[in-house]
């Protein structure tokens, strides 16, 4: 519980995207004292990030970067407040919060440490030169540039932009042809990395850190790869916190994981990389980012051992510790479900009850959006038209489980 024995912590944007309010709640419980910058009104926080909150500056241009570093500084001269650390989980805020940090004096990741994070490319340059294995890859500016990347690596290639995150704007071409039409897709995005096709299985690696020590890692296992189902939509996205880190391809991506958190000097937070696993078992890098993962993964974590994830990363970045038992007891797998027919709103859940009574008790959550409601956008909601999730101590039965809540449950829009 708050007890005010904590550092004073300046959380940007507590309450969006959704999984922050269980962050800036759990800083709260572990001793901090909270105060909050976004873009929302006090009344569009989320209740548990607001309770959580003991200030809160609103700015209606958040991004507008350098302007929120004077508007934040002046605020906290203003009320005659100090803060201790600056944090951000959200992917657009991993620069602000490096700019907030160097204008306070304080410790954590720095600009430069921030733009490699963000920026695709630099970040592969910088591990390319410390003799890690990454994509091929070129950034370009004009349709000519990615054209010439393109002939260079050689089809197929991935065409995403260099300061995105998730799979948005991310488009494969196998040819000259389908090329034109991802750069038609992409023309509204100013500057995009071009990068080898990896071959293989896409895994995660997720860290909590303290003071450059690991306190806690995770492996997430997409099936398929999250470009693959951006580009199907009828396909439901499984994701497996895996319970076994320590054999086979797992293994290797653990050990890719942990020098490139060396060659990047991470320090203190949350980290979430994706890589790849080739049929001949190379672990190959994909992209790191200094935040949560999101996709609800935080949750998968918690279910595969156990414990409370959030309050571990507020812990950690607190007090440099992370004093929960993280033995995982379980693979987590999280089903999102999109929702099949033309119409706008659910009418109606197929197939849920006939797998609740065989695998109910392996199911922590159901979460599907009901008859009657209008249908997501699983463009712009990871989660689409609910999730459910289900685990196991075996791996096997865990993907079966999951295989068959992805096929046979139909949420159905009319």
């Amino acid at each position: 519980m708050r007890d005010g024995s904590g550092p004073t912590v300046l959380m940007i944007s507590p309450s969006f995207p959704a999984d922050t309010v269980y962050f800036t709640r759990a800083l709260s419980e572990v001793g901090a004292t909270v105060i909050g910058v976004g873009d929302q009104s006090v009344g569009e926080l989320h209740p548990d990030a607001a309770g959580a909150l003991t200030g809160y500056l609103r700015l209606d241009d958040l991004w507008n970067e350098d302007h929120t570093v004077d508007r934040v500084a002046d605020w906290l001269a203003f009320h005659r407040a100090s803060v201790d650390r600056v944090e951000c989980l959200w992917e657009p805020g991993v620069v602000l919060a490096a700019k907030l940090r160097a204008r306070l004096g304080l410790g954590g990741i720095t600009v430069d440490q921030a733009h490699v994070f963000r920026d695709k490319d630099s970040m592969k340059q910088v591990l390319d030169s410390a003799g890690v294995r990454t994509p091929h890859h070129y950034r370009a500016t004009t349709r000519d540039g990615v054209r010439e990347a393109a002939a260079t690596i050689g089809y197929p290639v991935v065409v995403k932009p260099i300061a995105g995150a998730g799979s948005a704007d991310t488009y494969t071409a196998g040819g000259d042809e389908e090329l034109e039409r991802v750069l038609d897709s992409v023309a509204h995005v100013d500057e995009v990395s071009v990068e080898e096709y990896i071959e293989g299985e896409e895994f995660t690696y997720d860290t909590i850190c303290a003071g450059g020590r690991i306190l806690f890692e995770n492996v997430c296992w997409y099936r398929p790869k999250p470009l693959v189902t951006r580009l199907n939509p009828w396909i439901s996205q499984t994701a497996v916190c895996l319970r076994d880190l320590e054999r086979g391809p797992v293994a290797a991506g653990v050990a890719l994981g942990r020098r490139v958190l060396e060659v990047l000097r991470f320090d203190t937070g949350f980290t979430h990389m994706e890589w790849f696993a080739t049929p001949s078992g190379e672990a190959v890098f994909g992209e790191i980012g200094a935040r949560s993962p999101g996709g609800r993964l935080p949750h998968g974590m918690n279910y595969s051992a156990d414990i409370d994830i959030f309050a571990g990363w507020a812990e950690a970045v607190c007090h440099g510790t992370l004093s929960q038992d993280v033995t995982k007891g379980y693979n987590a797998a999280l089903v999102f479900k999109r929702a099949v027919g033309d119409g706008s709103h659910i009418t109606a859940i197929d197939g849920l009850d006939r797998l609740l009574a065989e695998y109910g008790e392996y199911m922590p959550v159901v979460d599907l959006v009901r008859p009657g409601e209008p249908r997501r956008d699983w463009r712009q909601v990871v989660t689409g038209d609910g999730w459910m999730v289900v685990r196991h101590p075996n791996l096997g039965m865990t993907l079966t489980m999951a295989d068959r809540l992805a096929s046979e449950v139909r949420v159905v829009a009319g």
